[in-house]
């Protein structure tokens, strides 16, 4: 399909488009007013994901048997997939917790690793100091998260809800950009 092609047909769909864009501001005005529940649906398929893909790593390992035994890295990743997946289901606040702890390591190490990075890269570069912030504000950011797990859970879920807002917007003023490439009918 030629791009011009792609372009009416896209115009064509535009509608479909814009209720994308619609279903995510929606989904942002619900995260915002209920961040709590958002951290415990988004867990809740989590928990979904990881037992379904427990079990389907479970019949791989028994079907493509290795000398006649199951390949049992597998049965222990579909074992330990399913625990997690029931835990999760459980107990969805301890799973969202160890999710932010997970969360607040990773943005800890990282901001420790951009700090020494930019002390390293300080004579061959300008601005590295942006490097150095960037790091400083992943490191306070983990912090946070850890003395105050309520705060770094409310602060994931409201950046899940304003990435869907801003999403949705993009997606709306999209579908109405190619809406006027949208082939018209004779009359």
């Amino acid at each position: 399909m030629a791009n011009t092609e792609l372009i009416e047909h896209l115009g064509s769909n535009w509608g479909w488009i814009a209720l994308r864009g619609v279903a995510a501001i929606v989904f942002a005005a619900l995260a915002f007013a209920r961040p709590g529940l958002t951290l415990v649906v988004l867990t809740l398929f989590w928990g979904a994901y990881a037992f379904t893909d427990g079990v389907f790593s479970l019949i791989s390992a028994f079907r493509m048997r290795d000398q006649g035994r199951p390949i049992w890295s597998w049965v222990l990743i579909g074992i330990l997939d399913i625990a997690a997946g029931i835990v999760a289901f459980v107990v969805p606040g301890l799973t969202a917790f160890a999710l932010l702890m997970f969360i607040a390591a990773w943005a800890i190490v990282m901001g420790v690793l951009q700090i020494v990075s930019a002390i390293r890269i300080r004579k061959e570069i300008d601005n590295e100091w942006l490097l150095a912030l960037s790091g400083v504000v992943s490191l306070l950011f983990g912090i946070v998260m850890i003395v105050s797990p309520g705060a770094g859970a409310l602060a994931a879920a409201w950046t899940i809800a304003a990435y869907a807002a801003v999403f949705g917007v993009m997606l709306i003023a999209f579908a109405f950009r190619v809406r006027a490439r949208a082939p018209h009918p004779a009359t």
